[in-house]
């Protein structure tokens, strides 16, 4: 049985797709990490944060 997340309304978010935002939020987050911080590693930030956001939303979207 997959672990489960609830809205205050009660419905249901799958594990799977948190886990996978919070993926895109750590990958954005080492891309930024260490002391020499190229455009290169900021655009790849900014990648990881914009597919988390898309996702987000479309979870968002899902549940209402």
């Amino acid at each position: 049985m997959a672990l489960q997340r609830f809205w205050a309304n009660g419905e249901a978010l799958p594990a799977e797709t948190i886990a996978e935002i919070h993926d895109g939020l750590s990958l954005a987050l080492d891309a930024l990490d260490g002391a020499n911080v190229r455009r290169v590693n900021v655009t790849e930030a900014k990648g990881h944060l914009r597919w988390a956001l898309r996702r987000a939303s479309t979870l968002v979207e899902a549940t209402q």
